[in-house]
C-alpha cells in the first residue's frame, strides 16, 4: 500500500471543511487535484471515506475511523521535520506554546526573552487563554506545551508540576481592606468582587471557595480578562482573588492574604502521544531554570513569593 503525505493533508483539510472546493481553496491548489488525490486514496484503502450527496459531504464510518490517524501522522513528520532541522544548534524551528494571562505577564516575557535571545531562529507563537481553553488546543493539536493550572484531567496530557503559588486578594488602595495583612473568606460575604470569565480556573476555585465558606460572592463586575480585572480593583470597584505572582511589590495594589490560605499549582503540559522537540525541551528547561533561581520574583513580596514545586 503506497500513501502519499499530500493525499492525507488533502483529506483532513476535506474532512474539516465539508467541502471539496474550499478544501481546496484553503490548500492553494486546483480542486481536481484534491478530488483525484481522495479518490486514489479511497482505492488504496479500498473504502469510500465520505458520503457524497448533493449539497452534503459527510465522513463514512472508515473516513471517522481513518481521521485521527491521518492528523497524527501529519503531526508526527511536522514533529520529525523541526526536530532534524533543530540538530546542530537549534538554528530553526517553530514552537506554538500556551499560557494562562497570569503567567503571560510574570513568568513569561522574562523566560522566552533568554531563550529567543539563546536561539533567535527559534519562532514562537503564542497562545494565551484559560486552562480550559489550553487544554482543548493541546488536545487539538495546535499547541506544543502550555503553561496550565492544575489539576488537568485529561488522558492525553502529561503533566509537569513547576511550582507553587499562594492566591490572594488585589485591594486597591483605597479600598477599607487595604491596610489589612490577612482577611479570612468568610468575611468577604458583602464585599463585591471582580470576577474573571467563563474558562478561567480562577472563576471556579473563587467560586468554590465562597461556597466552601458558606456564601454566594456578590459581583462588582463579570466577566474578565486579568488586566482589566487588576485594573478595575485598583481603581476601586471591587476586590479579586488573584495570583500573587501578578501584584507588583511596589504597585498601588495591594496584595492580602486569605485565611485559610488558597494556592495554585502552575505545570507544563503536552500530549502524551506527541514528540516533544528539542526545542520545545529547550524552552521547558529556561522556564523552569527562572523559577527556580526565583529572580523573577525580585519585584514581589517575600511572604508572597512561588514555592517551586518537587
Amino acid at each position: 500500500m503506497v500513501i502519499e503525505l499530500h493525499q492525507l493533508r488533502y483529506f483532513i483539510a476535506v474532512a474539516e471543511e465539508r467541502h471539496f472546493t474550499r478544501a481546496a481553496r484553503g490548500l492553494g491548489v486546483a480542486q481536481p487535484s484534491v478530488s483525484k488525490s481522495i479518490r486514489l486514496l479511497e482505492q488504496e484503502l479500498g473504502a469510500s471515506l465520505f458520503h457524497r450527496a448533493r449539497g452534503n459531504l459527510t465522513l463514512s464510518p472508515t473516513g471517522e475511523a481513518f481521521l485521527p490517524w491521518a492528523r497524527q501522522v501529519v503531526t508526527d513528520l511536522a514533529s520529525a521535520v523541526d526536530e532534524a532541522r533543530e540538530i546542530g544548534g537549534l538554528r530553526r524551528g517553530r514552537i506554538s506554546v500556551g499560557a494562562t494571562p497570569s503567567i503571560t505577564t510574570s513568568i513569561l516575557p522574562q523566560a522566552l526573552g533568554r531563550f529567543h535571545e539563546a536561539y533567535p531562529g527559534i519562532d514562537l507563537k503564542l497562545h494565551e487563554a484559560g486552562s480550559r481553553d489550553l487544554v482543548r488546543h493541546l488536545d487539538a493539536g495546535s499547541l506544543d506545551v502550555a503553561l496550565v493550572i492544575l489539576p488537568v484531567a485529561h488522558r492525553s496530557l502529561e503533566t509537569v508540576p513547576l511550582l507553587r503559588e499562594e492566591l490572594v486578594l488585589a485591594v486597591g488602595p483605597t479600598h477599607a481592606l487595604a491596610d489589612r495583612k490577612r482577611v479570612a473568606l468568610g468575611d468577604l460575604h458583602d464585599t463585591p468582587l471582580m470576577m474573571f470569565r467563563e474558562g478561567y480556573d480562577l472563576r471556579s476555585t473563587t467560586l468554590s471557595a465562597c461556597t466552601a465558606a458558606g456564601f454566594e460572592p456578590r459581583f462588582a463586575v463579570e466577566g474578565g480578562e486579568m488586566d482589566g480585572v487588576l485594573r478595575l480593583a485598583e481603581a476601586g470597584v471591587g476586590v479579586a482573588i488573584v495570583p500573587s505572582m501578578v501584584i507588583p511589590k511596589d504597585g498601588p495594589l495591594r496584595a492580602v492574604r486569605i485565611a485559610p490560605a488558597l494556592t495554585r499549582t502552575v505545570a507544563f503540559a503536552y500530549r502524551r502521544d506527541r514528540h516533544v522537540t528539542r526545542a520545545t525541551r529547550e524552552l521547558m528547561d529556561v522556564v523552569g531554570a527562572l523559577v527556580r533561581s526565583r529572580r523573577w520574583l525580585t519585584s514581589m513580596p517575600a511572604s508572597l513569593e512561588a514555592i517551586a514545586a518537587s
